[in-house]
């Protein structure tokens, strides 16, 4: 009787306030949370991972000195993987950012290399813009990758010292002279010796990932590998 109580509950609920898909709007059905189903399988996977000198690797050549690169999945407006880290963004749906880096970390789990890493850092966000959403949607995805890994997150060693400016219509020039001294390490001891796997949402440019890998290599003697979620299509 309770539990036929608490469904009757559940559907009057959902009458008034509807448990809809993240990524397509459509109504979620039993045992779906957050994504549907067939939004989880239609997200494009770029399989970088299988990839020697994958794109997301090409597009870091030269500019900094990685061991690793790879992402998730590939992004472009209006897609659905642009609406599910909408989501995580902007609609405080931290959850979904668990979920995708859980799907990120199975992934790649095995291939050679992730035995090597010993840490996984969130690109920081900047304390104002912490401080507006209330957490950093970058942190989700690497707590997501930690349940997997079992590599710990470490959120402390890193921080962005620079508010920087919107740079979504900025050219990758405008981009690096924008995060140009944006981070510092605060803790080198914790890095020293260490691989680090550097995790963001999505790359587009890669600047300010760069900016934060070079500062990690340029203080302290860690190694850097870098993960996004998404790969921006331009």
């Amino acid at each position: 009787m309770t539990n036929l109580l608490s469904h009757l509950l559940q559907d009057v609920y959902h009458l008034f306030y509807p448990n809809l898909c993240l990524a397509c709007e459509e109504s979620l059905v039993a045992n779906e949370y957050l994504v549907c189903i067939d939004c989880w399988s239609q997200l494009p996977e770029t399989l970088f991972h299988l990839q020697i000198n994958n794109p997301m690797e090409q597009k870091l050549w030269g500019r900094v000195h990685f061991e690793y690169a790879t992402s998730m999945y590939y992004f472009n407006k209006d897609s659905r993987i642009q609406h599910l880290l909408h989501a995580l963004k902007y609609k405080g749906q931290k959850e979904v950012g668990i979920m995708l880096g859980k799907r990120f970390a199975k992934a790649i789990e095995k291939c050679v290399w992730i035995d090597d890493i010993d840490i996984l850092i969130p690109l920081p966000l900047s304390k104002k813009k912490k401080v507006q959403r209330g957490y950093n949607q970058s942190t989700q995805i690497a707590l997501g990758m930690e349940k997997v890994l079992a590599k710990p997150v470490v959120t402390y060693a890193i921080e962005r010292v620079k508010n920087t400016a919107t740079q979504t219509k900025m050219t990758r020039s405008e981009r690096v002279q924008n995060v140009e001294g944006a981070f510092c390490v605060v803790d080198g001891q914790l890095l020293a010796g260490k691989h680090v796997l550097l995790i963001d949402d999505v790359i587009t440019t890669g600047a300010t990932l760069e900016a934060c890998a070079n500062t990690i290599l340029k203080e302290s003697s860690a190694k850097v590998s870098i993960a996004t979620l998404a790969y921006a299509i331009e």
